[in-house]
């Protein structure tokens, strides 16, 4: 049964926050603040955390040197994963991706349906890794980040969870680098 087993140790990841917005100012940025408290809540380090416009490149920019920082395991954005023209932030982490992990589209999209109901197909929620670092977009509304977090990332981002979690993966994301 899936769950906590409490014989593994708890490895606290470098987990960097990204919001996406034209609009928001640090002192606004609460779907940023949910993941920031909820990370360091759940034990992880809060290792970077920055606001970025509506720019694909100004984006992917910003996911890359993270991915290249050996002191980040993990980048969460919140975001620019609807449907309208300024909503780019999942092309940039495609633009970013090795690999893509599609089931967690599938995954947000039915805790999503839980509390939004159809309106879950606006979002375009995505996950993928590159270079050893595991990256997710999130929608930009808080209840959203919420979700995601509570029902899928706390767990997956926590070596105890068993069956099996993301953490227990991060030491073979670049074996395909290795020589």
């Amino acid at each position: 049964m899936p769950g906590i087993d409490p014989s593994r140790p708890f490895l606290p990841l470098n987990i960097a926050v990204l919001t996406v917005s034209d609009t928001r100012t640090a002192a606004e940025d609460r779907s940023g603040d949910t993941l920031a408290a909820r990370i360091t809540e759940a034990g992880h380090h809060l290792a970077a955390r920055a606001i970025v416009a509506d720019e694909r490149a100004l984006i992917a920019a910003r996911l890359r040197d993270w991915c290249a920082d050996p002191a980040i395991d993990v980048v969460i954005s919140t975001g620019g994963t609807g449907i309208t023209g300024r909503d780019v932030t999942v092309e940039a982490h495609r633009d970013v991706y090795e690999k893509e992990i599609e089931a967690f589209a599938t995954l947000f999209a039915v805790v999503s349906m839980e509390s939004v109901g159809t309106s879950a197909m606006q979002s375009r929620a995505t996950g993928g890794v590159a270079r050893g670092t595991v990256l997710f977009a999130l929608p930009g509304s808080t209840g959203a980040c919420r979700d995601a977090w509570d029902r899928i990332l706390r767990d997956q981002l926590d070596s105890r969870h068993g069956p099996c979690n993301l953490v227990a993966l991060m030491p073979r994301l670049e074996e395909h680098r290795q020589g």
